[in-house]
């Protein structure tokens, strides 16, 4: 259950990115990431007060979210803390880099994830599952050679670092995310952490953004903007529902989400009209075949 549900989440994430990328097309980074931060907080607010104010109403149903101590809070506000500053560098990338590129890029996530899962929680991979992870590794030298025949530079171009830094702390905030379900309730965790970016974020737009925003690019409102909250709260809905059942590997799970580069490389291609797709193409079925086998490990493990 906890993979199929995996599955889900990628498809809902791959939405999102695309609605990411349609509202930083010519817009300012910041105030789109502080939007995000606030439909999002917007989304679960009502189940905080309703769980606070009449339990009754939600009390037992998924949605429900249980009173907390500063001694859960303490650990939330630091997984507000790292996903907001892989937000950060993650939207920065995305608005100069082709989706195409950035998808692939971000479906190696789950490697990084996959060290630390194998040194913290002692999870095992079998062959099938080895395989799957050798291969996306394989993809991401790959799409290092894709890329140069649109003059990026894997080694020299900051955005492409401003991704793997976002991955990387993706990585961290997924191994935090285990270590947090197995502690706490999934929607203490969710509703809680979008609340605190909305603060952090209101600090970063008060002291960053606005005292030089008309030196910067402009801000303009996109309707996709209310879209990605919207996509990001159900696919980490899912997401943080399949880490709290019981045999889950954050290991797995992370890996089968990047499966979200399907629906973002089509739309990169038919809707953004990138390029070279042909030798993407390639890098994307070695991702695709690499999911294959952790799903094929998963089901005979």
């Amino acid at each position: 259950m906890w993979l199929l549900l995996a599955f889900c989440s990628a498809a809902l994430l791959g939405f999102y990115d695309v609605f990411k990328k349609k509202s930083l097309a010519g817009n300012a980074v910041l105030p789109v990431l502080g939007l995000n931060t606030l439909f999002s907080s917007l989304i679960f607010l009502p189940f905080i007060l309703l769980s606070h104010f009449s339990p009754g109403w939600l009390e037992g149903s998924l949605f429900y979210v249980p009173d907390a101590g500063w001694e859960v809070h303490k650990y939330i506000l630091i997984k507000s803390f790292i996903v907001l500053s892989s937000w950060t560098f993650g939207y920065f990338g995305m608005k100069h880099l082709p989706l195409t590129i950035v998808g692939p890029i971000n479906a190696t996530r789950p490697v990084m994830t996959l060290v630390g899962a194998l040194l913290i929680f002692g999870e095992q991979l079998n062959v099938y599952q080895w395989i799957g992870v050798l291969m996306a590794i394989v993809s991401f030298f790959m799409l290092s050679r894709s890329g140069k025949k649109e003059g990026i530079d894997f080694e020299h171009n900051k955005w492409i670092w401003f991704v793997v830094l976002a991955a990387l702390l993706g990585a961290v905030s997924g191994l935090y995310d285990k270590y947090l379900m197995g502690r706490f309730n999934n929607m203490v965790v969710q509703a809680w952490y979008n609340i605190y970016q909305l603060f952090l974020m209101g600090g970063v737009l008060m002291f960053l953004w606005w005292p030089r925003r008309k030196s910067g690019t402009p801000f303009h409102w996109d309707w996709c903007i209310i879209l990605i909250s919207v996509f990001l709260s159900a696919a980490d809905f899912v997401y943080f529902y399949a880490l709290s059942m019981d045999g889950s590997m954050i290991s797995i799970v992370s890996m089968v989400r990047r499966g979200s580069v399907v629906v973002s490389f089509l739309f990169g291609a038919m809707v953004f009209h990138e390029k070279n797709l042909k030798s993407k193409a390639v890098d994307l079925v070695l991702v695709l075949v690499g999911m294959f086998f952790l799903y094929l490990g998963s089901v005979l493990g």
